[in-house]
């Protein structure tokens, strides 16, 4: 079966759904979503969106903020064009329905988060990114010419060179090669543009705050296909993600230390300003770092998060999913501090774009997490993601339709997918084991602090079960569970061997070995290509 289409856009967060609605009006749209449209890191999304909006705020402002917690190692253009694009972001997000949160004389309950100097976070209560979900995808739903393909995922890109079986430089991305999970059918999609817009990798980790989509399918599949890769080495770790045996890694957001929360060890006692002077509203590597530390030093498993000295009715109404889910595990935030633990959470590294999304394969754009744009550097600020999502949408969106008319419509004939000599496969426990081993192996060796001996122990271990996986993938028919385990481990190999060549310690990656920040030598992009 072939699909051909003008946009084939795989993933169905805010970056991907936003792009869509912005180019639907011009030719037909196919959004390929591996689970239901609505899983997606963008709906878990608790605290906001962050944009200028007060009087006493300004652009400058969150330029700086977002380049002291980037450690620098941000673009200050890129940095400057999505800051600036935040208005007409917000603009954008609530023609398409939107609802934030407003005060009594309905201007907007800006909050603040950790590493900002000003409120300027714009949120829906503490279910922003389910909000947001809900408006654009009622908004995909209703355009006549957006295809959506749930139970979809994609397999790999399709290249000229991979079509024509020659080396091409530029390469030209044609599609892609998406298994309907269903039929278990692999299905050839052609598209003039295929946009990149799958998420993160949490799930290259054994403790994550992501969901089970996170598995990384957009950079390995990028990487497979020859694309530039940067700085994978900054993996965010969420500071503060409940810490309770059936809370499966519930994110408490940023907003809460927003608005006062304090961090304490087990005996009561407020660390953070040990470790910044912005105390519990350092960046999230500061946090995450010191209560790795203070977890180590005094061997406790969590530290608590108190908000006990707020009103309960005011807790109740700013956090009130946050509130429930607690009260759900017997915990009331109102009375008693919350145990938390960091868990990984956001990819700052990705598929490297120019400042429209556009990889250096052509006709192939990343935008959202799976991207690296420059706008994060060492270290994402608070919800400086769903802005970023929105504005390289509209970005990505403006260049494809400038090039629309010059992209051809007629391609190198695309074969359909070959199996071989492939049967079904009676070893699934083969990729539970896997699975499981690549992600422990990346929490205790490629964590929060790290060494050279680590990442050296953790490489040899991936590379060896990278073998057993490419043994397997070729001998039996493509699933989504072997799909995704092929994925996290191209990306997990990805990102120890950039933790491997940075060789400093700056904003997510700290390793022991290099401990101080060289700006000197490292002041750059940690860049990766596939050798062929």
């Amino acid at each position: 079966m072939k699909v051909n289409t003008d946009f084939l856009v795989i993933g169905s967060g805010i970056a991907g759904l936003s792009y869509a609605l912005k180019v639907a009006g011009s030719g037909s749209v196919a959004i390929i979503t591996k689970r239901e449209i609505s899983e997606t890191a963008t709906n878990l999304a608790q605290g906001g969106i962050a944009s200028v909006c007060a009087a006493n705020d300004s652009f400058d402002a969150h330029v700086e903020d977002t380049m002291v917690a980037g450690a620098f190692l941000s673009n200050e253009e890129v940095v400057r064009l999505v800051v600036e694009g935040g208005p007409r972001a917000i603009e954008d997000l609530i023609a398409w329905g939107v609802q934030f949160t407003r005060n009594s004389d309905n201007s907007y309950d800006l909050t603040r988060e950790g590493g900002h100097s000003q409120r300027r976070i714009l949120h829906a209560a503490d279910i922003t990114g389910r909000e947001v979900e809900r408006a654009l995808i009622e908004a995909v739903r209703k355009h006549p010419n957006i295809a959506v393909y749930e139970h979809h995922i994609a397999v790999d890109l399709i290249t000229e060179g991979k079509v024509t079986r020659r080396r091409i430089r530029p390469d030209r991305c044609l599609g892609a090669y998406i298994l309907d999970i269903g039929s278990n059918e692999v299905v050839t999609f052609g598209a003039r543009f295929t946009i990149l817009a799958t998420g993160g990798a949490g799930k290259v980790y054994l403790y994550t705050c992501n969901p089970d989509v996170a598995t990384g399918d957009g950079v390995a599949m990028a990487y497979r296909a020859g694309a530039t890769i940067a700085n994978m080495e900054f993996m965010q770790f969420h500071p503060t993600t409940l810490y309770h045996a059936h809370a499966k890694s519930f994110l408490v957001s940023e907003a809460v230390r927003g608005e006062g929360a304090i961090l304490r060890r087990r005996d009561g006692t407020a660390f953070m300003e040990q470790y910044h002077p912005l105390k519990d509203l350092a960046p999230r590597d500061i946090v995450a770092r010191a209560i790795d530390n203070e977890m180590k030093i005094h061997g406790d498993d969590c530290v608590f998060l108190d908000m006990t000295h707020r009103e309960a009715d005011y807790i109740r109404d700013r956090f009130p999913n946050i509130y429930e889910t607690c009260l759900g595990y017997g915990i009331d935030m109102t009375t008693t501090p919350l145990p938390v633990v960091p868990a990984a959470h956001y990819l700052c590294g990705g598929v490297k774009v120019d400042h429209w999304g556009e990889s250096d394969i052509a006709n192939l754009y990343a935008i959202g997490e799976v991207s690296c744009t420059g706008l994060h550097g060492a270290n994402r600020l608070a919800s400086n993601s769903l802005l970023e999502g929105v504005v390289f949408g509209a970005r990505a969106a403006m260049r494809t339709l400038e090039r629309l008319g010059d992209v051809a419509e007629t391609f190198p004939a695309i074969g359909p997918w070959d199996s071989g000599s492939a049967t079904n496969s009676d070893e699934e426990v083969v990729v539970a084991h896997n699975w499981d081993e690549i992600r422990l192996c990346m929490w205790n060796y490629v964590g929060i602090v790290r060494s050279n001996k680590r990442l050296v122990r953790a490489l040899r271990r991936i590379q060896m079960i990278q073998e057993e996986i490419s043994d397997y993938y070729w001998d039996f028919y493509v699933t989504s569970d072997l799909i995704e385990l092929r994925n996290i481990a191209t990306v997990a190999e990805l990102i120890v061997r950039c933790a491997l060549e940075r060789r400093e310690s700056r904003g997510l990656h700290y390793t022991i070995d290099f401990p101080e920040t060289d700006d000197l030598h490292w002041k750059r992009d940690t860049i990766i290509r596939k050798s062929f």
